[in-house]
């Protein structure tokens, strides 16, 4: 934050921020001088995608961004970044020319809408193409916590099943209720998939979906307190921060098992933690944390936790397909075509 406020501050005497221009006619053969600036080091098949098609700018890669930024602001007219290396107000304000931002991502937390708005700057994300491996995951994450299956696999490779017997019994997926916040594309893709198991459904999102049979819920306590699993999959905003907190933790209970797969700060991480140490819920399966990297170390000694890193999309099919978005957008504005997959502003 401090690197980012001391780079609007040196480019205040640089650069005069300014509405987006209209649009030139380009062809292909002109894309080359589009300056494209990369806040991330994304899937080398991206990065290469993008350098064969603009002149790219890789912010990582710069020892003194400000002094950068300072020099060639005027020249950067997208934007290619993602949940971990966002689009903050002042960086956007550091962009005079800046047109369009790309996120890598479904999510657009990382990015300032509101400043966009007002600058008019077009922004693109790459949904749809990654429901199926964050649906997939969620699956995984709610048969492991259950099943036990990597607490399992450890048993074995400690040799413990030769040493202690046989691994103790654990709870079984099929026929339990499973209670889904945010009913979008993603949580829609869970729902399918857990009725393959003879799960019952019941969600909550900001209104009742009139197309849908499965039971609604207009608050998450009351949800929680009916489902025998809470699978956490809207959006990060404002009103979602903190949507499963000690309440709705309490009312999920000590037969209840929570697994997140949609963003870390969705859930009170301290409350989840107390609440699994004290064995208030029997079980998590998390994805995402409050503060990635940084996992709580209470989590790590628990069997009935399961942990991976942020993971969700990350195949090689899903993450080429959002790569693919990711330059068909930029091409899509720069020649004057409509956006693949727009966020309305």
């Amino acid at each position: 934050m401090d690197k980012q406020r001391n780079l609007s501050e040196a480019l205040a005497t640089h650069s005069t921020v300014t509405s987006r221009p209209s649009r030139k006619e380009m062809g292909e053969d002109q894309m080359k001088e589009v300056g494209v600036l990369l806040t991330y080091p994304f899937l080398p098949y991206l990065i290469e995608s993008l350098d064969r098609k603009f002149t790219t700018y890789k912010l990582w890669e710069l020892q003194n961004r400000e002094a950068f930024l300072a020099e060639h602001s005027h020249s950067i007219r997208g934007v290619a970044c993602n949940t971990k290396a966002g689009m903050t107000a002042e960086l956007i304000d550091a962009l005079p020319h800046l047109e369009i931002v790309v996120t890598n991502s479904v999510g657009l937390n990382n990015v300032d809408l509101d400043k966009c708005r007002e600058r008019n700057i077009a922004v693109a994300n790459t949904p749809d193409v990654l429901t199926d491996d964050v649906a997939d995951l969620a699956m995984a994450l709610m048969l492991d916590s259950l099943r036990h299956i990597s607490a399992a696999d450890r048993y074995v490779r400690h040799q413990s099943w030769h040493h202690k017997g046989d691994y103790k019994l654990t709870t079984k997926l099929s026929g339990k209720r499973v209670g889904i916040v945010g009913l979008g594309h993603i949580g829609s893709a869970i729902a399918k998939r857990a009725q393959a198991f003879g799960c019952t459904i019941a969600y909550h999102s900001r209104s009742k979906k009139p197309d849908v049979s499965f039971i609604y819920h207009s608050n998450v306590i009351d949800l929680a307190a009916s489902s025998d699993i809470l699978v956490v999959a809207c959006n990060l905003s404002k009103d979602t921060h903190h949507i499963i907190n000690k309440f709705v933790l309490d009312a999920l209970g000590a037969k209840g098992t929570l697994v997140n797969i949609g963003r870390g700060a969705l859930v009170d991480e301290k409350e989840l933690v107390k609440a699994l140490v004290e064995g208030r819920i029997q079980g998590a399966g998390l994805d995402v944390f409050e503060n990635e990297p940084h996992v709580p170390q209470e989590l790590f000694s628990l069997e009935n936790v399961v942990l991976v890193p942020h993971v969700g999309n990350a195949t090689w099919e899903t993450r080429k397909a959002m790569a693919d978005l990711v330059v068909g957008n930029l091409d899509a504005y720069f020649l004057k075509k409509p956006l693949l997959t727009p966020v309305p502003l």
